[in-house]
């Protein structure tokens, strides 16, 4: 297997995870207009934290894949991690409420519910254990 083309291709399903998450969230004012009934709204300052984390590390880790430093990259891995967690909690905008008077989900496009959320953000989980494989056994 050849370590540098599957890092290159899961670096280039992250960043297309954090353009996504901007445009599918951006448009919308902290997470209130154009809601489904029964999911929770989401802080914009999560969803910019989520956009300016992603940038940066996306940056840091291509410098040190082009680099092949392992300082640079081991810092990206902080910010790879940090970007995944903040994911998953706007990820958890789709868990039930479980209040007793809480509203059904309305039906959503597998695009536009939580489908490509689950499938992008669990998958830049996976990816993230990739990386931080792949750079703490030296194979970057």
């Amino acid at each position: 297997m050849e370590w540098s083309n599957v890092t290159w291709f899961l670096t280039a399903l992250g960043a297309v995870v954090v353009l996504l998450t901007r445009i599918r969230l951006g448009g919308e004012s902290a997470g209130e207009q154009n809601r489904s009934s029964g999911v929770a709204g989401y802080s914009s300052a999560l969803l910019r934290l989520h956009t300016i984390v992603g940038v940066l590390t996306l940056v840091a880790w291509i410098v040190a894949l082009v680099t092949a430093r392992r300082e640079i990259a081991l810092g990206a891995l902080a910010g790879w991690w940090l970007l995944a967690i903040i994911g998953l909690l706007l990820l958890a905008r789709w868990l039930p409420s479980g209040g007793r008077h809480a509203e059904e989900k309305a039906a959503d496009a597998w695009g536009s519910g939580a489908g490509l959320s689950l499938l992008g953000h669990l998958g830049m989980v996976v990816g993230v254990a990739y990386f931080t494989f792949v750079t703490l056994t030296d194979r970057l």
